[in-house]
């Protein structure tokens, strides 16, 4: 099970911890929660396409993952579409870049998988970049 609390620190400002103590600032001055949702499903993803590609043997070098979300008029505001764009940096073959990828986005990614459940359209583009 894992454990958090958010504290009001006055104003608009709000203080999120884990029980391990890592922080984030929340409102004012800080990531707004839906914003840092778009960062979760990118960390996890992220998390996923290095460990795959690894695995696999493939050359990575580096991954930037750059996440964009459109959200409902209505309340909730949820998102109605996600785009998720990966810059692999090495010499990856497109095919298993491809491939690290949709196991992300359709097995492994829990935090995606949230965003789909909800009716979330999630789509990716990807680039692999030699240097």
């Amino acid at each position: 099970m894992i454990a958090g609390k958010v504290k009001w620190l006055g104003d608009e400002k709000f203080e999120a911890s884990v029980e391990e103590g890592e922080k984030i600032i929340f409102g004012e001055k800080g990531i707004s929660p839906m914003r840092t949702l778009l960062l979760a499903v990118a960390g996890c993803t992220a998390i996923d396409v290095v460990m795959i590609l690894q695995k696999m043997r493939e050359p990575i070098e580096g991954l930037e993952v750059e996440i964009r979300g459109e959200r409902r008029e209505e309340h909730p505001r949820i998102y109605k579409k996600v785009n998720i764009h990966y810059k692999i940096y090495g010499n990856v073959r497109p095919e298993k870049a491809k491939r690290a990828i949709e196991l992300s986005q359709n097995k492994y990614c829990s935090a995606s998988a949230h965003l789909k459940l909800s009716g979330t359209e999630v789509t990716y583009t990807f680039e692999v970049i030699n240097e």
